[in-house]
């Protein structure tokens, strides 16, 4: 068991068997975990985490899944570990390579975990950058999978911010066949190469992005409706800003009455209620969110599983 390649850094790196051998694995693993049955993947195996963000459902889940698999995890904040002093990126991978069997990384910068990464022998697992947030799209996926029965043909439609969640989704989106529909502010669109990426990825499955600024063109016919919060850490000074230009993008009872009959409702938290989603929605019937939020869990120690197991 376990992929063929070091590193979890983008989506659009995996090829389509890879995505649904994570899927794969999640559901098998969730299954055991519910059933209470030791898998014991990673006995005496280690994972660092470096942390460069606040989190709560990253640390917690991989540090738990971690624990589940018959490994441990080390929580490294930047502020305790040397990088935070200027040590060199390069040198920080390459000692960390000598003590732990993985790294997983939820920072700033995307170039930093690609730096780690060249100068690391163990595996690298994205846990979240300004660009991508891997684990999550994936966890999103499985999750629309666990309600749909299968993922070919169906529309997501995101509504919100052009930030690294709508750029991983895009990428987990088309990978797996899913058109997807993202509606933002004009000024606050995805990442151009990110689009572009995704687009060339979707002529294998014939999948389809579109990028709109209606919310509820976006919306008519989706089978998911995802938003995200508009000011995303470290754009909290903008949030003022952001709250008048994203007027008119909340998930709220009109869009959902443009999705199709039964669409479901996701959110990577933390959520603003009665910001980009109202409680009504939130709480509402449609939403699973939190079975979403449960799913980090059985994805993560999927990919923790394969990245970091037997080669």
């Amino acid at each position: 068991m376990g992929i063929q390649r070091k590193d979890l850094l983008s989506i659009h790196d995996l090829s389509q068997s890879e995505v649904f051998e994570i899927l794969d694995l999640a559901k098998d693993l969730k299954a055991k975990k519910k059933r209470g049955e030791e898998h014991h993947l990673l006995k005496g195996k280690t994972l660092g985490m470096i942390f460069s963000k606040a989190s709560t459902r990253t640390r917690v889940s991989f540090e738990v899944g971690m624990w589940q698999l018959g490994g441990m995890a080390l929580f490294l904040s930047s502020k305790d570990l040397q990088i935070g002093r200027g040590e060199p990126i390069q040198d920080t991978a390459r000692v960390l390579s000598r003590y732990v069997d993985g790294i997983m990384i939820r920072t700033f910068s995307h170039d930093n975990v690609k730096e780690l990464a060249a100068h690391s022998t163990i595996p690298i697992i994205n846990g979240l950058t300004d660009l991508l947030h891997p684990c999550q799209a994936l966890t999103d996926i499985f999750t629309v999978l666990e309600y749909k029965g299968s993922l070919k043909g169906l529309k997501m439609a995101y509504i919100g911010d052009g930030n690294n969640m709508v750029n991983a989704l895009m990428q987990a989106c088309v990978k797996v066949g899913m058109d997807i529909s993202a509606a933002t502010p004009k000024g606050y669109e995805p990442d151009a190469e990110i689009v572009a990426e995704a687009k060339e990825d979707a002529k294998a499955t014939g999948s389809t992005v579109t990028l709109l600024n209606d919310p509820l063109a976006a919306a008519k016919g989706a089978d998911v409706i995802y938003t995200d919060v508009w000011a995303s850490m470290g754009q909290e000074s903008e949030q003022a800003i952001r709250a008048k230009a994203f007027k008119g993008f909340q998930v709220n009872n009109e869009v959902m009455a443009a999705a199709n009959k039964g669409a479901i409702v996701l959110h990577c938290l933390p959520a603003h209620r009665g910001e980009e989603i109202t409680d009504e929605v939130m709480e509402g019937p449609q939403s699973v969110v939190f079975d979403e939020a449960e799913n980090r869990l059985h994805v993560q120690k999927a990919i923790m599983a394969l990245f970091m197991g037997k080669k």
